[in-house]
């Protein structure tokens, strides 16, 4: 497992250098903001990507079903002096807001591959959307080199095997128990987004039944959050390529997509 993913505070930081390098610039190029913006993320663990929008004076608020994470944001914001407003909730049993309290943007990074039931999800996303409003989605696409996630193992060789999450399922879960070793807990999850991959094909089959148009989508070739994390430059997936279906898929390390309602 990578050292990061134990030291939430350095996680947290990560995440705010590259929200601020990369998800707030995209945001605003195509969605102006202000003062009064209203601006939400679905999974926000500590907040990292939201300290940008923080500081720029946005109003802001997270929600992440994971008590711990909640915890650590607010304290992270805390001794900042940034001003958030955070719950630990199930999103899906989070009640719709009213008209006036609708968001200008809501931010979901990095969830979508681990939500089942994309389509009833991303339909109560639009219930917290203003009718002008946008969505950020990114996610990585299932079949890139570690789209299974398995960078989690503790195993430190298993994690960094590219493309073994996409072996059949019981192949899979006996390499993990038997050969890794991995805890019960660790095998769980990684099956768990196994059965919740989330390809590109299939994200946009979702947005189009849920009536969302795409503003845009960046496919990217090294993901952006690898500058942090391994020092590689930022690269976005050659357009011949990008166009393929299915192939796309393992080149892809992250999608961007800005997404309104129709």
């Amino acid at each position: 497992m990578q050292a990061r993913h134990l030291d939430r505070k350095r996680y947290f930081e990560d995440s705010a250098i590259t929200s601020a390098h990369y998800y707030l610039p995209y945001i605003k190029n195509f969605h102006p903001l202000n003062a009064y913006s209203r601006i939400l993320e679905i999974g926000c663990g500590e907040g990292g990507n939201l300290k940008p929008f923080a500081k720029a004076g946005y109003q802001v608020f997270g929600v992440d079903m994971a008590k711990i994470r909640i915890e650590q944001a607010r304290q992270f914001f805390s001794k900042e002096n940034l001003e958030c407003r955070f719950e630990s909730s199930d999103f899906m049993k989070y009640p719709a807001p009213s008209d006036d309290d609708k968001f200008d943007v809501v931010i979901l990074h990095d969830v979508i591959e681990h939500v089942p039931d994309k389509l009833a999800f991303v339909s109560h996303i639009r219930k917290f959307m203003n009718k002008d409003g946008i969505l950020f989605v990114a996610f990585p696409a299932w079949q890139m080199p570690f789209g299974g996630h398995q960078q989690i193992c503790r195993n430190n060789v298993w994690s960094k095997i590219p493309f073994f999450h996409l072996l059949p399922h019981s192949l899979y879960r006996f390499i993990l128990r038997k050969v890794a070793k991995e805890e019960d807990a660790t095998i769980k999850e990684l099956l768990y987004i196994k059965q919740c991959r989330c390809p590109i094909e299939k994200f946009e089959k979702v947005i189009k039944a849920v009536d969302l148009s795409i503003q845009s989508r960046v496919l990217w070739f090294i993901n952006p959050h690898y500058h942090q994390k391994f020092g590689l430059s930022p690269q976005k997936l050659c357009l011949p390529i990008s166009h393929i279906p299915i192939l796309r898929n393992f080149f892809t390390t992250s999608c961007f997509y800005l997404l309104k309602l129709k």
